[in-house]
């Protein structure tokens, strides 16, 4: 927390308090985390656009090309 009240002298508190929701979020309070939260925020459009993988959402094609596997 020291590093973030650091920062927040820096940047200001805004930043700073975007990248700690995203930090709880993702349970990362390693050292530099928030600084690279921080940091990557600010190349985003928003924090919006962060993308979180879900149960809901899956990259896998299928699993048709595994139906005769092993037969």
């Amino acid at each position: 927390m020291a590093s973030a009240v650091e920062l927040a002298a820096l940047l200001g508190s805004e930043p700073v308090d975007r990248a700690l929701g995203v930090a709880a979020l993702a349970g990362s309070f390693a050292e530099g985390d928030v600084t690279s939260i921080v940091e990557h925020l600010e190349r985003a459009e928003a924090a919006e656009d962060l993308v979180s993988a879900d149960e809901a959402y899956s990259a896998q094609v299928g699993t048709g090309a595994w139906e005769g596997f092993g037969r």
